[in-house]
């Protein structure tokens, strides 16, 4: 089931944060309970990726893309991700996530999220994100205007422009 509770404590403890500029990290805390454990006694890989939405929707909300996107009728939805495991996360452990946006192109934006314990990584994601409406997607220039934002994107590292590259070669749909 959907952490809806642990998604509302999140979204009240930073009601009354500072504004975040689309370029900015939000930083959170999460704490791993038993229910996120799978059968190895830790931290379930799909779960990891519902803690990653913890960290996002907060971040959005701190940007002013929910009032904007009730507005416009406009909605979010992932459209790609990549996840990297690279630490074992055990029950009641401690984790800080940063969440920061990359940049954008003309149909998505790029979203990395880390876990920390400490000074260790313990996993990391790159997630391209949609903003979708009634005719398609949103283009993210659009929706940076929309925030009071700048419509230029940084650069988009390589390591990301090879992700976004290499993810266009696979094939689409897959074969049965």
């Amino acid at each position: 089931m959907y952490p809806y509770f642990r998604l509302a404590k999140e979204v009240w403890k930073f009601r009354s944060s500072a504004g975040l500029s689309v370029l900015d990290p939000h930083i959170s805390t999460h704490r791993i309970w038993p229910w996120d454990l799978d059968p190895w006694m830790e931290l379930n890989n799909g779960r990891t990726l519902t803690l990653f939405d913890l960290g996002r929707i907060p971040m959005s909300i701190r940007m002013g893309f929910d009032k904007v996107a009730k507005a416009k009728g406009w909605g979010i939805t992932v459209a790609g991700n990549s996840t990297r495991y690279r630490k074992r996360v055990t029950v009641f452990t401690k984790l800080t996530q940063v969440c920061r946006v990359i940049g954008w192109d003309d149909r998505f934006s790029y979203i990395e999220q880390t876990f920390w314990r400490g000074d260790d990584c313990t996993a990391a994601m790159l997630l391209r994100s949609a903003v979708t409406s009634k005719a398609g997607l949103v283009p993210p220039r659009e929706v940076m205007a929309a925030l009071g934002q700048p419509t230029e994107s940084p650069q988009l590292p390589q390591w990301v422009q090879t992700w976004i590259t290499a993810d266009g070669l696979r094939p689409w749909p897959p074969q049965r």
